[in-house]
Formats: structure tokens, sequence, C-alpha cells
């Protein structure tokens, strides 16, 4: 079996217990390297490492958490008191952009 996507060609699934496949990953320069020096840092093996990250990405997206649900906490959460922000924002640009001319 093969997977292809952008980044890496994962191929030569072999099973070695139960629970447990050998896979064969090739990836850029660039991420082998990153991976070899986030094994050195963490003192964990490169297969921790991609299994970690394949279980926090399988994660992320089997919530299926957006940027915008994630900002929504933060949305509308402060006020500015002014309710005709997002129709006379053009007004108040030139305004203050008259007043730094006037300034120097």
């Amino acid at each position: 079996m093969t997977i292809y996507c952008n980044y890496i060609t994962v191929c030569n699934m072999v099973k070695l217990k139960e629970n447990e496949v050998l896979t064969s990953a090739r990836f850029p320069l660039e991420t082998r390297n990153k991976l070899v020096i986030l094994s050195r840092i963490k003192n964990k093996t490169m297969s921790e490492i991609i299994i970690d990250s394949v279980e926090r990405y399988y994660e992320q997206e089997e919530d299926g958490i957006d940027s915008y649900t994630l900002g929504l906490p933060y949305f509308g959460k402060y006020s500015s008191g002014a309710g005709d922000l997002s129709t006379t924002y053009k007004q108040r640009i030139k305004e203050k952009l008259r007043a730094r001319q006037n300034s120097y």
C-alpha cells in the first residue's frame, strides 16, 4: 500500500507485532533534519515523534476545529461602545490622516 500527499510518501507497510506495523516514509531533507533535531532535543526516537505528531494531527482534524471556531470565544468580547464602526471607518481614517498631516 502506498499513500501519496504533497510532502511525504508512505509505503512498504510490514506487520511486526499484533498492533505494530513497520512503515517507511520519504521526507524532504529539511523535514528529516527537523525530525532528527527534535528527536535529540526531546530525547525520543524519531518514531515516537512521528506517532505523537500523527495522533495530534488526527485529533485536530477529528475535532474539525478551524480558525473561526477557535476565535469564537474572543469575537465581540471587548466593545468600543460605538455601534457605527463598520459604516464610518473611511471617514475616521480620513480624519486621522488629516490630523497627522496638520501636526507636522
